[in-house]
Parts: structure tokens; sequence; C-alpha cells
């Protein structure tokens, strides 16, 4: 009889090895165009190191095909999330994002990623962290990496046994087969959330002259994620090339990093050869009706869309008057606060004011306006409030992704890597933030 790898509890409420293996309790999601393993934080060591060795195992990284763990051997399904309480005022939950690398040893927790935040607040009910307060529930995330905080909606309608999060629906984003439930992101005060301040130089635009390449005029923006800015057609690119064109591209590739690391000081970010930030984007003119055509790296490949803080921060280029991307922009669009379709026409752009979305009004006139970032695999829209006494200052962006639950179980990892903190199955799950009653988290104490 074939022995089951279901897991028992050992002593002390921790996983019991199997056959020589360490039972971690894990949930696998789709967020927005990545997917990854989520784990309790409670389910994990403290240690760091014991940790890293934990999502190593568990992804099969160092390996470049991650052929013994649960990695995709690319980028964007080589991520891990972490989910705990929120332990500050005003936060429900606090994410931490992992980016690992195939061919790599590294756990990299100081990017943001928009994509797998979008997964948090489904996971949060799902895992027993967060109790759902209504036909939606709405949580505050502080992420961890950075100190951003985040407003996530998803729909959590009664079912026979109790609120459940809704995965089925009509919203549609580039990248994704098929249709699911809108998670609602909204980001109230995203600026300079690595560089601390919106344009890191000062500037909206600097020249940088690059060994081999000469002088590129470029702007460096952080809001919700450094981004370097740079036209398509100074690199000698059209800006509408395939992704796959871009990775097979080894001398356009060579220069794209050359720019990043000399950037990466302009912005005072340092060396950056170790880091996955700041993010390169490759501009154009707009070729499908849009607002700006991109081509993001991530930071050495070529992203077959674009990520979500990525492009709220092209968008945010796109309205700062005399950037790289504003040159190139299509005029942006006032946005309509009348009516909800909960991104049903599958741009992936949020009502900001519609009805059940949890997201607070700062006051803004007219809805501020809606940017359409093109990218390889279709467009993505974001919603950006602008100050009215600074049309350049962005107050809130806001935009729609999908997310699922593809499995809910354990992952073994071959040794045991630490102690494991006893999981958190008898804390009580906080209720949802409600949308009209959300405390700000001060900013400084983000950081």
């Amino acid at each position: 009889m074939e022995q089951s790898t279901t897991t028992a509890s050992g002593p002390g409420g921790r996983p019991r090895p199997q056959g020589g293996q360490l039972a971690v309790p894990c949930w696998f999601m789709r967020g927005g165009t990545s997917r990854g393993p989520f784990f309790r934080a409670a389910d994990l060591p403290s240690d760091v190191a014991a940790r890293d060795a934990v999502l190593l195992a568990a992804m099969g990284s160092p390996d470049p095909r991650q052929i013994d763990g649960l990695g995709g051997a690319h980028p964007l399904t080589s991520k891990a999330g972490i989910v705990g309480p929120g332990e500050r005022e005003g936060v429900d939950l606090e994410f931490r994002f992992a980016q690992l690398q195939p061919g790599s040893d590294t756990v990299d927790t100081t990017p943001n990623c928009g994509n797998m935040l979008a997964a948090v607040v489904p996971f949060a009910i799902e895992s027993g962290l967060l109790e759902p307060r209504g036909d939606t529930t709405t949580a505050r995330v502080l992420t961890l990496n950075t100190g951003l905080v985040a407003e996530i909606t998803v729909r959590t309608p009664e079912g026979e046994s109790g609120r459940y999060v809704e995965y089925d629906g009509d919203t549609r984003i580039d990248g994704v087969p098929g249709t699911a439930a809108p998670v609602t992101i909204g980001f109230p005060d995203s600026a300079g959330s690595v560089c601390s301040a919106l344009l890191p130089t000062g500037n909206v635009r600097d020249r940088v002259d690059v060994p081999g390449t000469g002088p590129l005029d470029v702007t460096c923006v952080d809001n919700g994620q450094p981004l370097v800015i740079v036209a398509a057609a100074d690199l000698g690119r059209t800006g509408y090339e395939s992704a796959a064109e871009l990775n097979a591209d080894d001398e356009l590739r060579a220069r794209v990093e050359a720019l990043r690391l000399a950037c990466g000081q302009l912005m005072g970010l340092g060396d950056v050869t170790e880091r996955n930030y700041p993010k390169m984007t490759l501009v154009a003119p707009p070729a499908h009706g849009g607002t700006i055509s991109t081509r993001s790296f991530i930071p050495h490949v070529c992203h077959a869309s674009i990520g979500v803080l990525a492009a709220v921060t092209a968008a945010t280029a796109c309205v700062l008057d005399g950037s790289v991307a504003h040159d190139l922009a299509a005029q942006v669009s006032a946005c309509d606060d009348g009516a909800s379709d909960d991104g049903a026409s599958g741009d992936g752009a949020p009502d900001d004011g519609a009805p059940g979305d949890g997201a607070p009004d700062d006051g803004a006139p007219g809805g501020g306006v809606r940017v359409s970032v093109e990218h390889p695999s279709g467009e993505f829209g974001v919603e950006l409030r602008l100050d009215p006494a600074d049309p350049q200052r962005v107050t809130r962006s806001a935009l729609l992704r999908t997310a699922r639950l593809i499995m809910a179980g354990d992952v073994l990892v071959p040794r045991r890597p630490g102690d494991l903190a006893a999981p958190p199955a008898a804390a009580a799950p906080r209720q949802g933030t409600s949308p009209d009653g959300a405390a700000r988290h001060d900013k400084e104490q983000q950081r």
C-alpha cells in the first residue's frame, strides 16, 4: 500500500518530517501575471538564513531548471510571498515578497512585486490570517520590503459554509488566459517607495554618459518601484520588438545593464549589480491606441508584459512634463467616476470610485487621469489621482488585477533547514478593514 504524504503535526504543532523531509504549509497562488508559493510567516524559521534555505529548497534553486522544486525556471515564476498579521496601527497584514532566481542561491527581499501583492488578501483569507467581513473585504497591506502600503479589495460572497474568496469573474488582464474575479489595488502614496523621492536625482530628465553607448537622456522615477525610462530609439530599437527578440539581443541587454548600473549610482542606490532594481523600461509612442508603449527589463530579462509597480511608475512618468515618457506619450484621458465595469473590458483599469471597491476618495476633482501602458502581451490600465495644486504630484494610483488559488497543502523540503515556529492556526483571524474606516499609516513609520 502506498504511503500517504499527507502531513501530520508533530510535537509543538510543527509539521512532521515525511521520509526525512520537512512539510511546510503552503498555498500556491497566481497573483496577476506572476505565481509562486505563499507561506504564513509563523510557519517559517525566524532566522533569515534558515528561512531563505526553506525558500530555496521549496523553489528548487539554484538549479537553473528548478527541476527539484516549485519554480518555473523563469524570474516571473520564481517568486514567493510571506504574510503575517499586521503589527502596526492601521495595518491588517504584513507582506514580504521574495524574489528568487533560477541558477542563483540568493533570495532578494528588497524589491516590491505588485503582481504577487494581488494574491495577498486571498491567501490571508484562505490560510486563516484574515476573516472576510462582507460581500467585499478590504485590507490594508504593508509591504515589509519597502514600507509601501496598499489597500486591496476582493469579493467574499456568502456561501453554504460562510463567506469565501470568489475567484470566478469577468475580469481579464493581458498576460493571463481566461477571466477571473477582480482584485482592486490602490496605493494611497507610493512616491519614493525605495528612493525616498519621486524623482531620485532631483531632475525630471538626466543625461547619462555610458561607455560604448554615449550620452543618453533618461528619466529616473520611483512611484512604487525605482524605474529608469529611456527612449527605445536612443538605443537603436523600435520599442515594438517582442520580448523574445529583445531577450535574444545580447548587445542590447549589455547596453541596458551598463545604463542600469550607471543610473543606480545616480539614484543613490549604490552598486546595483546584485539587486533587482532599478528596473529598465524602453518606451516608444503607442502603437495600439494606448498612451505609451513599453518594454520592461526585470532587470536582465525582458518582461512578457510589465510588472504592476513598473506600470504605475511608467504611467506616472507620462504625466511628468519634460520626462522621456511624456515626450513620447499620447494625451492621457480623464477618468470617469460614474460607472463600474469591474475591468471586464480586459484593460485592467479600475473604476476608482466604484461602489464596494473600498477605495477612499482623496478629493481629487474629476477622478484624475487614466494611462494605458502598452506592453508585449497587451496593455495595462492605471488610474492616477493628481494634486489639484500640483498636477505633477500623484496622490493615489489604482488598478485591477486578478488572483487564483492553484494549490493548498504542504511543500516538502529535502532537509530540515532550521527550527520552525508553531503554525498560527490558533491565532484569531483579523477582520478586514472597512472601506470608510481605514487609518492612514504614517509613511515615515513604514521605512
